[in-house]
């Protein structure tokens, strides 16, 4: 059979990364040494890769993460940021989502909170689970116009499922009228089944009044605090640092 008609074929089955691997085969004089399972097993081996490699970029595009260039091995642990290093990385090793636990980053602005969410949420995509980033502001906007136009309980249903999901910025903007009941609803469908990580500048000790709902709050508190790892960032504003803005311009 002529390569031609075994290309044509790969491409009417879309298998790229067989094809790919074929034509570099064909290209090659030594692969005419190498058995016939052998490069077979390549071949399988290449589509494999190249299936894995597209699923990764569709979950990427899906996630809504900003910083999709995040990672851990870019975190800077310099002593005057007072990060634990064992504890960064023992938490990218991502047994926390298998364990259904969830982790709370504070720290002031500009410390590196959201990098860090979302450096993790990176890293939990590439090992192949499925992650969402959004700030808790827009997440509650959500919330409040999906039960005016019906989409409430499938809501519920996108953020149920994700294996990690971020909320960025919780505490940032005053809390409305049942905004303390939705959020509860998010976190309790999750709970026991899947992971998060919540961002804030409010000191864990300070989300019992922010939340202005003494029921709510305590059902919130009880789901989250017990079931997480927590980070406490502190140094100066990272944005200030990185900044290519020289101040003596001015």
């Amino acid at each position: 059979m002529e390569h031609i008609n075994i290309i044509n074929k790969l491409d009417e089955l879309s298998y790229k990364g067989f094809k790919e691997a074929y034509m570099h085969q064909i290209e090659d004089v030594n692969y005419d040494s190498v058995s016939f399972e052998d490069r077979l097993y390549q071949l399988l081996d290449a589509q494999d890769i190249f299936l894995k490699n597209k699923r990764i970029q569709m979950a990427f595009k899906l996630s809504k993460i900003k910083d999709k260039q995040a990672a851990i091995d870019a975190i800077d642990f310099s002593p005057k940021r007072k990060i634990n290093k064992t504890q960064i990385h023992s938490l990218a090793a991502l047994n926390f989502i298998h364990s259904k636990q969830n982790i709370i980053i504070t720290g002031k602005t500009g410390t590196g909170k959201s990098y860090l969410a979302q450096a993790i949420a990176n890293r939990s995509i590439i090992d192949g689970y499925r992650a969402y980033y959004i700030r808790t502001p827009l997440l509650l906007e959500e919330i409040r116009i999906s039960r005016i136009d019906g989409t409430y309980t499938n809501l519920l249903k996108k953020y149920s499922r994700f294996k990690l999901l971020v909320l960025d910025d919780f505490g940032v903007a005053p809390m409305l009228e049942d905004d303390a009941t939705n959020l509860f609803e998010i976190i309790e469908d999750r709970t026991e089944i899947n992971s998060t990580i919540i961002t804030s500048q409010l000191p864990v000790s300070e989300w019992y009044n922010y939340l202005n709902n003494n029921t709510i709050a305590d059902a919130i508190l009880d789901r989250i605090t017990h079931s997480s790892h927590r980070v406490e960032l502190s140094g100066p504003s990272m944005r200030k640092i990185k900044s290519s803005i020289n101040s003596e311009e001015y």
